[in-house]
């Protein structure tokens, strides 16, 4: 018997995807099986990627070109629920997740952002992320549930559309890889709370294909992040090490240093420094106490 969809319509699961369409089928599979049946909204990023009549019962978003994460960003301005959970196309939520991050988004109304764990293969190992997030040195704060934390996983969170909106969502100048920690950043600069709660579990089951690019990408958009928010110093010795590391013959880092060059006019253009409470956090992530900042992101 086909499960009903949630009377409550509190949260919308908003995933992008380009050109895989047997993951993305797979990840539709998976959602049309929850039984809370959340709406969905697919931002197709390349050909038409999304099975028609599918149980899903997706929204499509074709925006003619390749948006990255900011597909994100347009899908949450279409839904009509005060909760955005983003998945990829290859990760989805497990049963009762969406159902439990609503209701902890109606119990603290400075919650912004929850970030999930994530449970990843085929054997559902634990992400490294988990225990990263976990071990963050911020101070819990009683109204807020979880671990204070400024980094997650895109794949695997939910967002409050008020706030994520208002933030701005996930950064143009970034477009793709590393994306979430400017978002962390700017949303408790705002005030909300960003937190990393275990009891949310999200699968992701990644392709090898497709991934071996992705380092550069992440290196420059990490520097990037500096240039964005934190002290000009800080950001100034990374573009430094890059260059350094770049010189010994690195490809990656030669590649992540020309992307960085290639959009540091944009990053000054809306750089916008951190509020003090707010440095003084990334700071306790830079010292050591707790996890460093740069790891704060997708392995």
């Amino acid at each position: 018997m086909a499960a009903e969809p949630c009377p409550e319509g509190r949260v919308t699961v908003a995933l992008i995807t380009r050109d895989r369409p047997a993951a993305l089928r797979r990840t539709l599979d998976e959602l049309a099986a929850l039984p809370e049946r959340p709406p969905v909204i697919v931002v197709d990023n390349g050909a038409d990627s999304v099975p028609p009549h599918h149980p899903a019962r997706p929204r499509v978003i074709r925006p003619g070109r390749n948006t990255g994460a900011l597909g994100r960003n347009l899908a949450a301005r279409h839904a009509t629920t005060p909760y955005v959970a983003f998945c990829d196309d290859d990760s989805w939520w497990m049963p009762g997740a969406l159902r439990h991050a609503a209701d902890l988004l109606d119990a603290h109304p400075r919650l912004g952002l929850l970030a999930g764990r994530t449970l990843v293969g085929p054997e559902a190992a634990e992400d490294p992320m988990n225990k990263i997030l976990a071990a963050s040195p911020l101070p819990t704060e009683a109204d807020l549930p979880g671990r204070p934390v400024l980094g997650f996983l895109a794949c695997a969170c939910v967002v409050r559309r008020e706030a994520f909106l208002a933030a701005g969502g996930f950064h143009p100048v970034l477009f793709f890889g590393g994306e979430e920690t400017v978002l962390a950043y700017d949303l408790a600069a705002a005030g909300w709370g960003v937190v990393y709660e275990p009891s949310l579990t999200a699968r992701h089951l990644p392709e090898r294909a497709g991934r071996e690019g992705r380092d550069p990408l992440m290196r420059r958009n990490e520097v990037l992040t500096l240039w964005l928010r934190r002290p000009l110093p800080l950001a100034a010795r990374a573009v430094a090490r890059l260059a350094a590391a770049a010189v010994t013959g690195d490809e990656s880092a030669r590649r992540a240093l020309v992307g960085v060059l290639a959009r540091l006019p944009a990053a000054l253009a809306r750089r916008r420094r951190l509020p003090d409470r707010v440095e003084r956090a990334a700071r306790l992530l830079d010292t050591g106490t707790g996890p460093r900042e740069e790891e704060h992101r997708p392995a």
